[in-house]
């Protein structure tokens, strides 16, 4: 199944997500698209809140969907989509990174019914600003493909004219 993850954390914004890929990727040493428990243990540590084994391990199964004790990055938005929610506990090794990681999900946090749906119709927006943005990209896409074929035909017809 692919992830997309402006379809489904939509309650984030393109910078945020991207910010948020930022990080996992700066904290995926293996490369592999995952955080094992050694990557959580030294980011939790360069974040300034280090953890013991076991919160470690805690920190992994609260979001741990698969159930392979390491964190994918869709699990990785997970702590901040729980964190917006207000759904971690202040005194969670998960709170700390997310409240650690410079990344503010604040702005969308969801507190009570009305912010809620405040934030959710501001997802709906920011859907709709994600596809205009993604359409201009094609365009611009489009147009330099349009030059470089218009360049090419220019070239052709100078070229003939030198084989003459």
């Amino acid at each position: 199944r692919l992830f997309s993850p402006a379809s489904e954390f939509r309650e984030f914004s393109r910078r945020q997500l991207r910010d948020m890929e930022r990080l996992f990727r700066q904290y995926d040493a293996g490369r592999d698209g995952f955080i094992d428990l050694m990557e959580l243990k030294l980011m939790m540590e360069k974040l300034g809140a280090p953890q013991t084994h076991l919160g470690l391990k805690n920190m992994i199964k609260e979001v741990d969907e698969d159930l392979d004790s390491k964190l994918s990055f869709r699990e990785f938005l997970l702590i901040f989509r729980k964190a917006a929610a207000g759904e971690l506990q202040e005194d969670s090794g998960l709170h700390a990174l997310a409240r650690l990681s410079e990344i503010d999900v604040s702005t969308e946090g969801v507190k009570g019914a009305k912010s809620f749906f405040e934030a959710k119709a501001q997802a709906i927006n920011e859907a709709s600003r994600f596809e205009e943005e993604i359409k201009a990209e094609q365009e611009e896409k489009k147009k330099q493909a349009e030059e470089l074929k218009q360049r090419k035909a220019a070239f052709k017809e100078l070229q003939s004219t030198f084989k003459q």
